[in-house]
């Protein structure tokens, strides 16, 4: 098993208001719970996912999915005053469309960095499975 790291960096956000929700964050989904929230309306959104590499498997709280459909999610939500964070929409970052060298990279123990939009084509916040072209995955360490 191998402790390695993934750092997002999400650009473009598509701001604090939108589609009458306001007060709309982004964070990592750990398990059931998002964490590391941020809110929408800033330049950069950066997250550190720590991922366990085991015989070509990622695993860690905040990886989801099936063995051969590995992601992580990026979920959006509105926070109320009292901190409390109702999710409303998801991104799905799918680790096994990294390139093949980044993939070898993760799995030695590197750091790897994804960055992408966090904004659709429509100025809301990304969602669903993020297409390939739309991250640039890079060695950082």
């Amino acid at each position: 098993m191998t402790t390695a790291a993934i750092h997002i960096v999400g650009r473009q956000l598509p701001g604090a208001t939108w589609d009458g929700r306001h007060n709309i964050h982004v964070g990592v989904q750990r398990r059931n719970e998002v964490i590391d929230l941020v809110r929408a309306d800033v330049p950069r959104a950066e997250f550190d996912v720590p991922v366990e590499v085991v015989d070509g498997d990622y695993r860690g709280p905040s990886v989801h999915g099936p063995r051969e459909q590995r992601y992580v999610y990026l979920s959006w939500g509105e926070r109320a005053p009292d901190g409390t964070f109702t999710m409303f929409r998801r991104a799905k970052l799918r680790l096994g469309r990294m390139p093949p060298a980044v993939a070898d990279a993760l799995a030695a123990g590197a750091t790897v960095h994804a960055e992408l939009a966090l904004t659709d084509v429509r100025g809301g916040p990304i969602a669903a499975s993020v297409p390939s072209e739309l991250i640039t995955w890079r060695v950082t360490d």
